[in-house]
């Protein structure tokens, strides 16, 4: 979280597989605006909601705070609303033995939840090499015991819908 220190101060956070929201409490803490977490399990769900409303209770001005308790790719594929700006900064932190990567990362690019500046930290099992897939664009890679990072960075989505430049050509002289 030291590395996004000076970044997180008024953005918005999205914490998926986010557990008992240590994650989401630590951003409250430095600042974040929104926190929105998505956690499966109805107790653990309890938990996060108890934990992020408790570090967020005496700021001021208080942080958004939003606990989905759903299925995360089935949520992710409904799409942001129209209504909510996309999220600065989403961490993901499922299962380590979880196949929950690759369609997570697809879900959040076609429902548009990160911005086009935003960061998404995927944390993984450090013995376990994680691929990002080609669209998305690795900023930084940490270890951290048995744990380790993936930040990466959203592709860029050029004026007019499309995902890429067309080709250039070079005249002929």
């Amino acid at each position: 979280m030291n590395m996004l220190a000076s970044e997180l101060q008024g953005a918005s956070w999205l914490d998926l597989c986010s557990g008992s929201g240590v994650m989401g409490c630590e951003a409250i803490e430095r600042g974040v605006s929104r926190v929105w977490a998505v956690e499966k399990d109805p107790k653990t769900a309890s938990v996060c909601r108890d934990n992020l409303m408790l570090i967020a209770g005496g700021r001021s001005p208080s942080p958004t705070i939003e606990v989905i308790r759903r299925d995360l790719v089935r949520w992710l594929q409904t799409g942001r609303p129209s209504s909510l700006p996309a999220f600065d900064v989403v961490y993901f932190d499922p299962p380590y033995g979880s196949e929950l990567y690759a369609p997570t990362l697809l879900a959040l690019l076609e429902g548009n939840w990160i911005s086009s500046e935003g960061l998404l930290i995927c944390e993984h099992a450090r013995h376990k090499k994680l691929n990002a897939p080609a669209s998305w664009t690795v900023v930084d890679q940490r270890r951290y015991g048995t744990s380790a990072l993936l930040l990466l960075s959203p592709p860029e989505h050029c004026p007019g819908g499309t995902d890429s430049m067309q080709q250039q050509t070079t005249p002929s002289g």
